[in-house]
């Protein structure tokens, strides 16, 4: 089972696929909570250069909440991660977390139509992409 799905982003540099993802995810309901930029936090912590690499922690808040109240400890999971991740060739890919995958860690039935529900978003906002 894989644990991302994602899309190549051919025409757009790495600035414009990160608002273009952030455009996306809020049409489905998502904000935004967290920016990790990889490559500055790899150059100032261990002085290695590395690619544009972002992580973006999306959270539709009516959707972690339904969470909180099935499994306490999901908060270990959250949010869904967003990658923005600039390839050699200047192509930029945008990759999601498949929150099927990640919650099959859970035992828990009640989060698997949360899941599912959850997925469907991440993947529109995946395949709306140019």
């Amino acid at each position: 089972m894989g644990y991302y799905f994602s899309k190549i982003l051919s025409n757009n540099s790495f600035e414009e696929a990160l608002e273009l993802v952030t455009g996306e995810l809020e049409k489905e309901g998502f904000g935004v909570l967290t920016e990790i930029n990889v490559q500055d936090t790899l150059k100032k912590k261990i002085d290695v250069d590395f690619k544009k690499y972002k992580i973006l922690g999306a959270c539709n808040p009516h959707f972690a909440y339904q969470a909180f109240q099935n499994e306490d400890k999901i908060g270990a999971f959250l949010p869904c991660n967003i990658v923005v991740e600039e390839h050699e060739n200047g192509e930029v890919e945008v990759s999601a977390v498949d929150p099927i995958a990640m919650m099959s860690a859970v035992n828990n039935e009640n989060l698997a139509g949360l899941a599912t529900e959850v997925q469907c978003k991440l993947r529109n906002v995946i395949e709306r992409l140019p």
